[in-house]
């Protein structure tokens, strides 16, 4: 079984220009959850000034509450606040992120790479001092673990380092950003070299970006080293405004269809994964990226 951690309500639609309704974002969330998707990252509790799009983090939240038990819908969590906002609303799973890349942290966070990690460390701190270490899940992020769009290659054994420290800091799960889509297996294979020498396969991620077309190919080169845990967003929305001409994170639907055909299961229905791009589509008003969602549509013409 492939797990598949849904990224389209949250970095899928936080860079929209087009302003998306939260009762639209909250059916969104649902007909993904009725596709069979069991991970969708639902929003994030920022400042509402930093993501505009993502100033009604607390409403989408309480629109999920008849999901309870369906799934599991994290949130991404910059600092302590918004933590403290978080738990407010009863969310029990975030994610937490940082980047091997210095300039990076700078450019997306405004703190350095350490003082991501301490940010990281203070949210840790607070749910253990609230005595909730055990009841909120935490999933960590590190971003540009290939290239970085300021500095350039990174080093894979930066990566293996910031990863063992989100495990001791209690993360159940590294999700290894390859941020703007310039990798291919061989640097894929490189970077796992390094990082599975110390972490086991079972506790990382792979969230490949798909600006140059490789993201398959990436998934398939981690699948070979017993990665079964994905990011993907629903019609390939989402990139990064920090990362020049990044555009595009893998397609839920692309990378369903090619596991499911190389006779894997994903536990997601594409014809209903469809219906929940196609939703999303006309909200944002521009179409998806997927080649397998316009296969779908055009074969329903």
């Amino acid at each position: 079984m492939i797990r598949i951690c849904e990224v389209g309500p949250r970095d899928g639609l936080q860079n929209e220009k087009t302003p998306i309704e939260t009762k639209q974002k909250i059916e969104f969330i649902h007909k993904l959850a009725k596709a069979g998707l069991k991970t969708i990252e639902a929003t994030s509790f920022v400042r509402p000034g930093a993501i505009p799009q993502l100033s009604d983090a607390k409403e989408v939240y309480e629109g999920l509450s008849d999901l309870t038990g369906s799934g599991e819908f994290p949130v991404l969590i910059p600092n302590t606040r918004g933590l403290e906002n978080a738990l407010e609303c009863g969310v029990r799973s975030i994610a937490v992120f940082t980047a091997t890349s210095n300039s990076f942290t700078l450019k997306n966070t405004n703190a350095t790479r350490e003082e991501s990690m301490e940010r990281i460390r203070a949210i840790v701190s607070a749910l253990r001092s609230l005595g909730m270490q055990n009841e909120v899940r935490i999933r960590g992020y590190i971003s540009t673990v290939v290239d970085c769009p300021y500095e350039g290659p990174q080093d894979p054994a930066m990566a293996a380092e910031m990863a063992s420290q989100l495990l001791d800091l209690g993360c159940f799960e590294i999700s290894l950003g390859e941020t703007i889509g310039t990798a291919v297996p061989a640097d894929i294979r490189r970077l796992l070299d390094s990082v599975l020498a110390s972490i086991p396969a079972e506790r990382l991620a792979g969230h490949y970006h798909d600006t140059r077309g490789t993201a398959l190919a990436n998934v398939f080169a981690s699948l070979d080293y017993g990665i079964r845990s994905f990011d993907s967003s629903a019609g390939g929305m989402g990139g990064c405004p920090y990362a020049p001409g990044a555009a595009g994170n893998l397609a839920t639907e692309d990378l369903v269809y090619s596991l499911e055909r190389s006779g894997m299961t994903t536990g997601v229905d594409l014809e209903l994964l469809a219906e929940a791009t196609s939703y999303i589509e006309q909200a944002v008003g521009r179409p998806s990226t997927s080649r397998v969602y316009q296969a779908l549509k055009a074969k329903r013409k």
